[in-house]
């Protein structure tokens, strides 16, 4: 149980912050071409975008990522708490 924990507590967190950060690339190498970043195609466009941030475009995955960890989070509790037979 506690490594099912662990590995609930951390991946889903590493998966989110890789899809951050390729989000991030794609929006920085748009600004270096002086163009604008457009969000939900993820494109780069010549019209200015309004920004809207990571979480608010993915909640859904956000949100899932979260209760993932927490679950991942009560699971090591339960592991380290009860004994293995």
């Amino acid at each position: 149980m506690l490594k099912l924990g662990l590995a609930l507590l951390i991946l889903p967190g590493v998966v989110l912050m890789t899809l951050f950060w390729q989000d991030l690339s794609a929006m920085r190498e748009c600004q270096a071409q002086g163009l604008a970043f457009e969000p939900y195609t993820q494109s780069c466009s010549e019209a200015e975008q309004p920004f809207v941030p990571f979480g608010q475009r993915n909640s859904t995955l956000v949100n899932s990522v979260m209760l993932l960890s927490v679950l991942g989070l009560a699971c090591c509790l339960y592991g380290l708490y009860v004994r293995v037979r």
